[in-house]
């Protein structure tokens, strides 16, 4: 079995591949201060109450906080006696490389999701991820990662809405009723809601101009589905987009060394 791991600025993915499907998918808080005690100790007993028996083999991970993947590693290395494959590392290699100023570093997520983009929906298109950063990842006609765009996240553009206003109060994010907003609460979430609909479509109709080509417009994350209520925005909303990603890269390196 092959454990895929997806570590983000807000949240870390835990998701079992048995080699038909993905048998349970589980998330926690990141934190460069667990230990791999502790992610053992949480991973173990939740594959005991899902009843998942069977032995982990392979792992892979993708992690855009560097400081997380040490004990990440030490997870794989102690406790399923398998050396961890790390997106963005040499002995991790990509199916096509990606087209990029000299020197540059693409965050492993954005690469994960461009190859598990291709796999599905061909080149040509644009991945949109809901994170703590909402990235645009440009997938090439041949499969090549080509350049993007990073904005704020939605969560975290409310944060720093809150915490720069003293009078503005934290609010969750959802659909408003109305672009008009009759008091405090509906009036953030209608600038936030309809504000990142705006952002979506301005940013990918330039990108189309750019590229001069019908350009397919996949989502991904979790507010993703949010996004996507009757606005025509996205051709397809991937929930599972990064892990289908990592056991893809999983399954051609290991075709690699066959």
């Amino acid at each position: 079995m092959l454990l895929c791991i997806d570590c983000g600025n807000t949240n870390t993915v835990f998701s079992i591949w048995d080699g038909n499907a993905f048998l349970s998918t589980w998330r926690m808080e990141t934190n460069h201060k667990r230990t791999a005690d502790e992610y053992f100790v949480w991973l173990s007993g939740l594959m005991r109450l899902h009843e998942i028996t069977g032995k982990i083999t392979e792992t892979i991970i993708s992690s855009t906080v560097p400081r997380v993947v040490f004990n990440l590693r030490v997870l794989c290395n102690r406790y399923f006696d398998c050396r961890p494959m790390v997106v963005g590392k040499p002995e991790c290699a990509l199916p096509v490389a990606p087209r990029v100023d000299e020197g540059t570093t693409v965050g492993p997520d954005r690469l994960v999701n461009a190859v598990a983009g291709f796999d599905r929906h061909g080149g040509d298109i644009v991945v949109v991820d809901f994170g703590t950063a909402t990235t645009f990842d440009v997938v090439a006609r041949d499969g090549a990662y080509i350049g993007g765009v990073i904005a704020p996240g939605v969560n975290l553009s409310l944060e720093a809405l809150h915490q720069s206003a003293a009078a503005l109060p934290h609010v969750d994010i959802s659909k408003p009723q109305a672009v008009i907003g009759t008091n405090t609460v509906a009036c953030i979430q209608s600038g936030v809601f309809w504000g990142y609909i705006g952002l979506v479509e301005g940013i990918v109709r330039q990108i189309r101009v750019e590229r001069d080509r019908p350009m397919k417009v996949i989502a991904t994350g979790g507010l993703a589905p949010l996004f996507d209520q009757g606005f025509d925005l996205f051709d397809k909303v991937e929930e599972d987009l990064t892990m289908h990603g990592l056991r893809l890269l999983n399954d051609y390196n290991k075709g690699l060394t066959a």
